[in-house]
This record gives structure tokens, sequence and C-alpha cells, in this order.
């Protein structure tokens, strides 16, 4: 019997998906749990597991496509006899050239910015006329290198115009908004020398061109006799005709964003609009730390199955200062502050495709190796795609490390609804003044790291958060807990 493949409900509050990749083909045998698609939701990306085993049959709901929770997007033939069916029609599909001619390809449904989905008509018949115009027994071309020579370009068919070229025919550098003021006010590009890039004609160049000479100038045919125009010249200058400048092309691509990425932007951006962010730095001297983390790093590995590395140990003295200063561990909530009873550590996790802050959970009740733990899995579980949406979400207070990358420290940006976040910037050797017991100073080499402090201010005074670092700074420097 088939079994459907249906998008899961990765949350109370999550209704769609946007399948962002399948990693199986139909046709393709796949076992129970075993890896079949990737989805993104406005709060997490993750890999979906196959419901059974068996061979894809059919691929449902195409890459790029958002669909309610419980909605069908495969089917998966458990006994394998069903022979699979074509995965739904993409630009890059193969498919013959008599099925092309007697049927378009389906609508396809994208994603749209408030998370609805819009279908798409199929493209226009002047768009597959490539495909019947080559004879029976010619060869088929790839289908990119048909769509170039078959289909017209939108732009060719909405914006060419005479008044948009030279002498020689080659288009004249500009913007869609330029030559549509030159349309309106039947104005010929090719006697306006640009001032942008490459010769290109900015608005400023078109709009001074018709403040001097007025619309309709400089149009009819063309010849070497009318003046170019130069920007601040007070009247034009006749002069001999001369090649314009070779276009100068610069390579860009345009991606759609992720919803990962519009998540980031929309919460990044929510948070500078809505908190008074404040950032204070504390330079603090780790040589101990890196000491003992030298001395210990190989015997702690074989004893716990861990590696040691140095997050635990700034989130661990974090923990301490919180629990002394619990309004950094606080929320504000309209014209009230939530003092939070436990501390949900969130650990910022860079990814290839951007950035998930995980939360370990009642962080305070965990000794030095449950955190070194707890943040290793939730930095593999955020790698391999295997958090769950509780897994991110309430977090009381954010650690981030750009140091790890080599920065020398960060201005991180609150993550909401924290009021405070606490980046840790790259460990270094450098020489220092240091003083002994007895008062004397000497130089000495030191490991040193800067730690940042982003607060709100609107909750968290100025003297408040430097107590908070001088206690999380004098934790570090004089550590003595166990790393049991």
């Amino acid at each position: 019997m088939p079994t459907d493949i249906v998008m899961p409900q990765m949350g109370e509050s999550i209704f769609e998906g946007t399948i962002t990749k399948w990693l199986k083909k139909p046709g393709d045998k796949v076992q129970r749990d075993e890896p079949l698609f990737e989805i993104s939701t406005d709060k997490v990306d993750a890999e979906i597991p196959s419901p059974a085993a068996g061979v894809l049959k059919e691929i449902k709901v195409a890459e790029g496509a958002t669909v309610q929770v419980n909605t069908v997007v495969g089917v998966i033939d458990a006994a394998g006899e069903t022979a699979a069916a074509p995965a739904p029609s993409r630009p890059s599909d193969e498919k013959p050239e008599a099925a092309e001619a007697e049927a378009a390809p389906p609508p396809t449904a994208v994603s749209q910015g408030d998370g609805a989905t819009t279908q798409h008509p199929p493209r226009p018949e002047a768009a597959r006329r490539g495909g019947a115009a080559r004879g029976a027994g010619a060869p088929s071309a790839p289908r990119e290198a048909e769509e170039k020579t078959a289909a017209p370009s939108r732009e060719k068919e909405v914006i060419e115009f005479p008044q948009d070229h030279d002498e020689e025919g080659q288009r004249v550098r500009s913007s869609p908004l330029v030559r549509r003021i030159a349309r309106e006010n039947n104005v010929n590009l090719a006697q306006i020398a640009g001032t942008g890039l490459g010769g290109r004609i900015t608005k400023q160049d078109i709009q001074a061109f018709i403040d001097q000479h007025g619309a309709g100038a400089a149009t009819g045919t063309r010849s070497a006799e009318p003046p170019a125009y130069q920007p601040g010249a007070a009247a034009p200058a006749m002069q001999a005709a001369s090649p314009a400048p070779a276009p100068v092309a610069i390579p860009a691509e345009l991606v759609p964003m992720s919803n990962m990425r519009k998540i980031i932007a929309q919460r990044m951006v929510e948070s500078r609009r809505n908190n008074a962010h404040v950032h204070n730095m504390f330079e603090v001297d780790v040589t101990r730390i890196v000491n003992l983390r030298n001395k210990l790093k190989g015997s702690f590995e074989q004893r716990t199955g861990s590696r040691l590395t140095f997050m635990p140990f700034f989130v661990r003295a974090a923990i301490i200062a919180l629990q002394q200063f619990p309004i950094v561990n606080a929320s504000l909530e309209g014209d009230n502050i939530r003092y939070h009873r436990n501390i949900n550590m969130g650990i910022a996790v860079a990814l290839d495709w951007g950035l998930i802050v995980p939360v370990i959970k009642n962080a305070e009740e965990l000794n030095f190796l449950g955190l070194q733990r707890a943040i290793t899995e939730a930095g593999e579980r955020a790698r391999t795609k295997k958090l769950t949406p509780d897994a991110i979400q309430g977090s009381t207070f954010t650690v981030t490390n750009p140091g790890s990358f080599g920065a020398v420290f960060g201005l991180p940006i609150i993550n909401q609804p924290n009021s405070a976040i606490l980046g840790v910037g790259g460990i270094a050797k450098a020489p220092v003044v240091v003083t002994d017991a007895q008062g004397n100073d000497s130089i000495a080499i030191r490991s040193l790291v800067h730690l940042t402090l982003g607060y709100d201010h609107r909750i968290i005074d100025g003297a408040v958060a430097d107590q908070f670092m001088a206690l999380l700074k004098k934790t570090l420097e004089n550590w003595s807990e166990d790393l049991g």
C-alpha cells in the first residue's frame, strides 16, 4: 500500500512550511526514518524523515513551494512495484519534445513574503516554440539553451525603444526608471553623457538635461551634429564626435532570501528598533583557563567522551553573574518586568545558511560537564537540522562567540525577548603589566579576551551592567571550579 508523505507540524504555532530541498528523487529507495526532504518554517529548518520504507513513487510539491501542515507532499510505494511518477515540472527538468508541445507545464507555487502561496500560470506558447521549430531528426538541446534562443527577453518585449540606443544600435546604459522618464519626455538618451559607472545615465543626468533643454529635446534623426550634454556646463558645446566608452559589465546574481534569512532580518530590525541598545566591554585575563584547558583537554575527552572547549567556561561564569544580578536575566513585557526563575541559556550557532540560537533550559542546574555536553549537542543538532521548534524558544540570556572566527570583539544585537547578550571575542596573547603580591610591576605574556555585553538600557542601568561584567571577569580570572 502507498504511504502519503505529509508536511509535519513542527510546533503548535506553526501552520505551514516551505520545502527547501528533496533529498531523494522519484524511483529512489528509502528506508524508514531516513532523511527524505528539508523544510523551512518561521521557527526552524529541519530534515524530515521518511514515514515508511519503500520507493519514492511521486513528489507532489516541488522545492521552493510553501504549503499548509498535513498537506500531502509525496507518496512512498511500500511494495516498490508501481512505476515512479515524475517529479513536478521544473525549468531544469528534461521532457520529451512531443509531450512538451502538447501540454503546458503546471503552475508553480511560489512563497510570498507573508507566508501565502501564489500559483503562477504556465509560460506563454512563444517560450516553448523552439522545440517544435526543430526538425524531428535534430538532436535535442538542453532546456536552458532552448529558452535562451526561443523565449524572447521580457526586457526586450517591454522596454525596447529606438531612443534607448545609440547610432550603432547599442543600448545606452541606463536604468528602467531613466528609460521611462526618457520616453515620457520624448528624450533621446544617446545625446546625454552619463556620469554613472561605465558611462551609465543616472536619474540626475536626465533630469538635469530636461531642465536645461526641456521635454522633446534631441529627438528625430540622429547625426554627429547635435552636441552631447555635459552635466554642469552652462550651454552645450560643439565638439567632434567620439566613440562612447565601452559599458562596464557588473556580474551579479539575484536570488530570493530563504525563510531563515527573512526571519533573521525581521528579528534583528525589530530588536534594534524596540530596544535601547548599549554596550560595554571588559578585557579579561584568561591565562589560568587557557593553561588549565591545555593541561586537561586530553584526559577530559578520554574520561567524558566530550571535547573540552572554552565556551562552557564563559557560560558557567555568566550563570554565576546572572544569579547575582537577576535583572540581566529578566525581560520587558509592556510596562512590566518579568524576572525569570530559571536561566535558559541561548547559544548562538553559525550555520552555512544562517544563524540559529538553540536554548539550554535550566542551565543553572548543570555542572561544568553537563554544560559542555549540552553546548556540543546543541551545535551538532543545529548543523544537522535536528532541532525542534521548542529547542530554540524560551531563552532568557544569550551568548555568542564571534571570536571563534578571529574577531577581537563584537557588538551583538540583543536576541529577543532577552534583555542582554554576551559577546565573546577571540583569545590572543599580549604583553601586559602585572603586579605581584608585593606590589612590584613587571611585563608578562598573558592570554586576553574581550567580552562585550549588549543590554537594554530601558531596564538595565549602566552601573548594574558594569557590576555584572566585573563579577564575570573575576570568576574567569580566578577560576577554581571543578571540571567534573
